[in-house]
């Protein structure tokens, strides 16, 4: 169905990115993307040969750390849809102290700019869970369940956390509180995503699917990230790509939407997990050290998206099942 709607989406070559613009241009949607460099040919070839790139889609470098740069992107268009982060710092060459400050600073830019254009009605935000923590204030336990009401108290120490984990945590808690207190502005949807699984369109696998088989594969680091998504949040809140995508879509068509929302559509410990793969793979073993239960009560108490009318596609034998065929791909 074709739409003669133009939507800017910032971070487009990226894994979230790179899936919705492929089905925004499916849609019939006009779309401007933005990128890191026009010169990456990986990233910009990938983009240009989806289905109706060569008709409906327009790239555009741009740098969080300039963020100034996003306003020639986002004139013209209706509906912005904010997924660019930074995730590495270099302060010698940076006007920021930290990815923290870059972020929040290209959050007011960007709303700055789409106010300024005149067009865009509409802005939403691709948060994390991160910054939903149901962790009292004091540190002294989880509250009984996970949903909008929470915010992660940013004074406590994490258990296997590290610099780059507590700065995107701090990043995104601060630049979402930011985005969100300009609702008197403009329509802005805050989408909170859970760790994200399913394939990729891209030609190496992301993160988040890399932590949601480390306990297969052995892989410390990014076991190590999903026990602080454990630590941080109680249990960790999984949402395959596809259901993160029309999630977007779903918040871009809705008539009347705004606010924040959690968007996961299971909310597992870790232990769990490696049940499920140990369940449907019984010839994969996973050893102790990658198997630690909680046992936490915790539930997920967000109901806000499918009030809305959202359906969930995805369970977790499915996105499972992809993450595992997504490794043996790349690995092929």
């Amino acid at each position: 169905m074709e739409k003669n709607i133009k939507v800017c989406v910032t971070g487009g070559a990226s894994f979230l990115g790179s899936s919705l613009v492929k089905k925004l241009l499916e849609r019939g949607y006009y779309v401007n993307a933005t990128l890191r460099n026009l010169g990456d040919p990986l990233k910009v070839g990938l983009l240009k040969g989806l289905p109706n790139a060569d008709t409906r889609l327009e790239l555009f470098e741009a740098d969080i750390y300039n963020p100034d740069e996003f306003g020639r992107t986002i004139q013209g268009c209706q509906t912005v849809v904010h997924m660019a982060t930074p995730l590495q710092h270099n302060p010698l060459n940076s006007q920021y102290k930290d990815t923290c400050e870059a972020a929040v600073a290209g959050v007011k830019s960007i709303v700055g700019s789409c106010i300024r254009s005149g067009t865009v009605k509409r802005l939403i935000y691709t948060a994390s869970v991160v910054a939903a923590s149901p962790l009292k204030d004091d540190g002294t336990g989880y509250k009984g369940s996970m949903d909008e009401s929470c915010w992660t108290p940013l004074n406590l120490p994490y258990a296997y956390s590290n610099d780059g984990l507590m700065g995107y945590t701090h990043s995104k808690t601060l630049s979402e509180k930011e985005v969100l207190g300009y609702n008197d502005s403009l329509e802005v949807v805050s989408l909170a995503c859970g760790l994200v699984g399913g394939d990729t369109l891209l030609s190496s696998m992301s993160e988040s699917i890399g932590v949601l088989i480390s306990q297969i594969t052995g892989d410390k680091r990014r076991y190590g990230t999903l026990r602080f998504l454990e630590e941080l949040i109680g249990k960790v809140p999984i949402v395959h790509i596809q259901d993160v995508t029309m999630a977007h879509i779903f918040c871009m068509e809705n008539s009347s939407i705004s606010g924040r929302f959690l968007c996961a559509s299971t909310y597992l410990s870790s232990a769990q997990i490696a049940s499920y793969y140990q369940k449907y793979y019984p010839d994969i073993d996973i050893v102790d050290e990658f198997n630690e239960d909680t046992k936490r009560a915790i539930c997920w108490g967000s109901t806000k998206l499918k009030e809305m009318g959202f359906e969930y596609k995805y369970d977790i034998k499915m996105i499972l099942d992809d993450c595992l065929q997504c490794a043996k791909r790349m690995d092929g």
